[in-house]
């Protein structure tokens, strides 16, 4: 494998050291800026290689090292056991013994040796296995002449350094045995010229009071700054505590001396690692106890250490990002997992990855995984907004396609939120792109901690770690596109029949559980096979998709539509109301469809359609049969010539049967067909008639009197009866104030309201317009409400009525006993009179029906509320109701209901002349 030099701003460009050389002045300069050379230091290289161990040594040699080279681990040991060596470059795959164990055999022989290890096929465990045996740096090849040189030295210099401190260590605790014959002088000048940062220190109070220039230059301030300065002002907050507990075991006398490593914090904020070593001074003075301490620089060798960690952590998340491609499917999911991969596996402090549409640029989703929610947040925002992505680093890398690191986030102008990254402890960051098919489909974004974090060995591996994502989010493209096309219609997008078949059971499912009935339609669109003959294939193709268009829209749900075949579409109506209401609904599809104008080869086209349906679970109990059943009644409405049909020919002959009484009620509101009948209530006790019931009628001018039981629920169905129940209000209120201002014995005429009155809205309103038609209007209005529709929602019926009757109006609950309603909710009702359903009063003939009229009048009455039984026919009855102390009785007895002016000459006397 050939040595390589490289530069941090182009790609790497292959030379061997032997035709490869550095100009003298290049050398130096390099040198000069960025390192020392160690001056004599040995260095001994092992590596099989010979194309790299010899341009190596020759190039150390140049550098002014001594140099020596070996084979193997063999050769190795044998140069080692008779010479001394500073550092040794080895190679970690070696024939025989490997460069592993060679590093543990050289640290068991000579600890003070400093080991540089390379190899060119680098794994996270090698990594972690090198570190642990004690290399002082790990180099992956092909390395630069840069990168060797600056390795080599640094190795020489804290071998030298190691060195020196022994030999202080050395010479200081020869002057402690002899100290009466050790010169001050001399003392002094060690301890002023020494390559080691040197302070004496109060024990007891911690105290700097004797300090060298190598010791201030380490923490990075003035001697005159170290006159008046405390250890603790020096020291990392995070290391104080196992500073203090080292001290309080020193000054114990449990040991005379501790070494650590630990951090100052420079004024500037920087951080220095050192490697402190503290003793116990032999001192005549008791009372005030001191200690020498001795610190080495070591931040050079810490992040070299944080280097090879953090490349750990990247090959571990580089290792978990490369198992989510066999696992997931889906991109959220995948984009989830990297991130949460990212800030556990990659120790980072955030991570994100936005996805973006290729076509048009624009965002899709962001997912990310951190500590720090409300920057998230933030950013999420920006990314989200109209404008503010394409102000952003990531807009950029998408649009260049190249990879962009900040090692500096609180000085790079191109940051957006480099203050708040800065606050947040984040102080580097790199964004990649998820290049897909040679398009950015979005880009990964990685804060860290740590300052100039992202170098060109860990720049490499996230590269790797972003193609990998790239790769799982283009295999996840290509599964959703099968299972797309295996599912769906490619020309239209919509379902098809597997897919509809599969939706279709899941709404039948919930039909079940809610009770209600569905129905399954198809459709074919008429003289399709001609269209394509005349205009070719793409017109064809063209007036599907526009068909798909314009039943996704008219549907409002494309998951309710399907083409299940050349021009026959499949759809399911999930709730079906009535009978009726399915019919109107396809009636109006089948209408607005022809009315719709389809572009077709420059010219616009309107279409007929014809349609079969059959229902759940009248004509089937599954989607298949329903499906087939559907088809079925499609073919006999072709056949036939009919727009739409049923599968049951009973159900077509209902619905026809409802439509065309739909339009005839239509047309009575609009030719004023409707009458009122009115039903006289008569007082027992009085005989008088207290009021009347207004009764709808139909005077159909083909057919009579039609009776309403025939027209009232179509009425409801349609929602006609909202026109209808108004008119009736008005009618009502109309009669009762002509026969009043004509001097007759006007009653309170009484008004069914039917349930979806009540539940409009706006239906206290229209009867506050009614009784404002005059001051006396609200005495003549009585409104009747079935027991039932109260206690479908008796919080909305109690605030309704209460506004009502606050208008003057009375109130009635019909139909009482059929309802079910509750003793307390009963006391509640803002309510006047009860009125005793007809069964109840047919079931007076047994001992147990008459027990039942006479709790409901005794209830009532209890309740201060009048109570009227309807459907009295008989004197028998009239008596047991009377003996029963029942108010007001209405029935066929009494008098039938019978048009206005029949019951005004009837029943409405003048009032007495006052």
């Amino acid at each position: 494998m050939a040595w390589t030099t490289t530069s941090a701003h182009a790609p790497p460009m292959r030379a061997s050291w032997a035709t490869s050389r550095f100009s003298a002045g290049g050398s130096a300069a390099v040198r000069s800026v960025h390192w020392e050379r160690i001056a004599m230091s040995r260095i001994l290289i092992v590596d099989d290689e010979k194309n790299i161990r010899v341009p190596l040594r020759s190039f150390l040699l140049d550098e002014g090292y001594t140099v020596e080279i070996a084979e193997d681990a063999t050769q190795a040991q044998a140069l080692l056991t008779n010479g001394a060596w500073d550092v040794v470059v080895s190679d970690i795959v070696l024939p025989g013994v490997s460069g592993v164990e060679l590093l543990k055999a050289i640290r068991a022989a000579a600890p003070d040796v400093q080991v540089i290890m390379m190899t060119g096929e680098p794994t996270a465990e090698t990594a972690a296995e090198v570190v642990r045996s004690g290399a002082s740096d790990y180099l992956i090849k092909p390395v630069g002449k840069s990168a060797i040189l600056r390795a080599v030295a640094h190795a020489a210099k804290v071998k030298q350094l190691d060195d020196n401190r022994r030999h202080l260590e050395d010479e200081l605790r020869a002057a402690k045995e002899a100290a009466l014959r050790v010169s001050e002088n001399r003392f002094k000048t060690m301890f002023e010229q020494s390559p080691l940062g040197i302070a004496l220190i109060d024990s007891s109070v911690g105290y700097i009071y004797e300090v060298n220039s190598r010791f201030a230059e380490i923490v990075g301030r003035s001697m005159a700054e170290m006159a008046s300065i405390d250890w603790l002002q020096l020291t990392h907050p995070d290391d104080v505590k196992a500073d203090l507990d080292n001290m309080a075991l020193l000054n114990s006398g449990r040991m005379d001396r501790f070494q650590m490593d630990k951090r100052y914090l420079r004024l500037d904020g920087t951080v220095v690692w050192i490697n402190m070593t503290i003793a116990a001074l032999m001192i005549e003075d008791k009372t005030h106890p001191r200690h020498i301490c001795m610190i080495q620089d070591i931040t050079e060798r810490k992040e070299a250490e944080a280097r090879i960690a953090h490349l750990n952590r990247v090959y571990a998340m580089l290792k978990g990002i490369n198992s989510l491609i066999v696992r997931v499917h889906d991109h959220n999911e995948l984009f989830q997992d990297a991130c949460r991969v990212a800030t556990e596996a990659g120790g980072f402090r955030m991570a994100m990855i936005v996805s973006v549409d290729r076509r048009t640029k624009r965002l899709i989703s962001i997912v990310s995984a951190g500590k720090d929610d409300a920057l998230l947040v933030d950013i999420k925002a920006v990314m989200s907004s109209g404008g503010g992505m394409q102000s952003t680093l990531i807009s950029r890398v998408i649009e260049e396609k190249e990879a962009v690191v900040s090692n500096n986030v609180r000085n790079d102008s191109r940051l957006l939120f480099g203050k708040k990254y800065a606050a947040a402890g984040i102080h580097s960051l790199a964004v990649l792109p998820l290049v897909v098919s040679g398009e950015a489909s979005g880009a990964l974004a990685l804060y860290a901690r740590e300052s100039i974090l992202f170098e060109e060995d860990e720049m490499k591996l996230l590269t790797e770690l972003a193609d990998d994502v790239a790769f799982a989010m283009d295999h996840i493209n290509k599964r959703e596109r099968l299972n797309y096309l295996a599912y769906h219609d490619e020309l239209t997008g919509l379902a098809n029949r597997d897919l509809f078949i599969d939706r279709a059971a899941q709404y039948i499912r919930s039909a079940i559980s809610g009770e209600h009935k569905l129905a399954i339609g198809l459709l074919d669109l008429e003289g399709f096979k001609n269209i394509n003959d005349s205009f070719g294939r793409p017109a064809g193709d063209s007036l599907l998709k526009q068909m798909a268009g314009w039943l996704t829209h008219f549907t409002q749900d494309a998951n309710l539509l399907a083409r299940i075949g050349a021009d026959h579409f499949a759809f399911v109506v999930p709730d079906v109301e009535t009978n009726g209401h399915l019919a109107k609904w396809i009636e109006q599809l089948v209408t607005t469809f022809l009315e719709h104008s389809f572009q077709l080869s420059d010219a616009k086209f309107r279409i007929g359609i014809k349609v079969g349906a059959a229902l759940f679970p009248e004509d089937g109990d599954d989607a298949d049969t329903l499906l087939r059943n559907a088809e079925a009644a499609l073919k006999k409405a072709k056949a036939g010539g009919h727009r739409f049909l049923f599968y049951s020919q009973r159900m077509t002959e209902e619905v026809a049967g409802k439509l065309t009484l739909e339009n005839q009620l239509r047309q009575a509101i609009d030719h004023e067909e409707f009458v009122l009948h009115y039903q006289p209530k008569v007082n027992l006790l009085s005989g008088k008639i207290t009021s009347a019931e207004a009764l709808i009628r139909w005077s159909d001018p083909r057919t009579g009197l039609v009776p309403p039981g025939m027209f009232i629920p179509v009425l409801e169905e349609t929602g006609l009866i909202h026109e209808v129940g108004r008119w009736a209000l008005r009618k009502a209120m109309s009669d009762y104030l002509r026969w009043r201002a004509a001097g007759l014995a006007a009653v309170r005429l009484a008004v069914n309201v039917s349930p979806q009155q009540l539940r409009n809205t706006n239906f206290v309103d229209e009867i506050r317009q009614v009784v404002a038609l005059d001051a006396h209007a609200a005495d003549g209005l009585e409104l009747e409400i079935t027991e039932s529709l109260i206690m479908d929602d008796v919080a909305l019926s109690i605030a309704s009525l209460q506004a009502i009757r606050a208008l003057g109006v009375t109130i009635a609950i019909d139909d009482f006993g059929t309802g079910y309603s509750s003793l307390s909710y009963l006391s509640k009702l803002p309510i006047d009179t009860l009125k005793i359903d007809r069964s109840f009063v047919i079931e007076m003939e047994s001992p147990e029906g008459a027990a039942l009229v006479s709790t409901i009048i005794i209830l009532a009455h209890a309740l201060k509320l009048k109570v009227v039984a309807e459907g009295v026919e008989t004197d028998m009855q009239s008596r047991q109701l009377l003996s029963l102390n029942c108010d007001i009785v209405q029935g066929f007895l009494f008098g039938k209901p019978v048009p206005a002016e029949i019951f005004e000459a009837t029943y409405l006397a003048p009032l007495p002349l006052q």
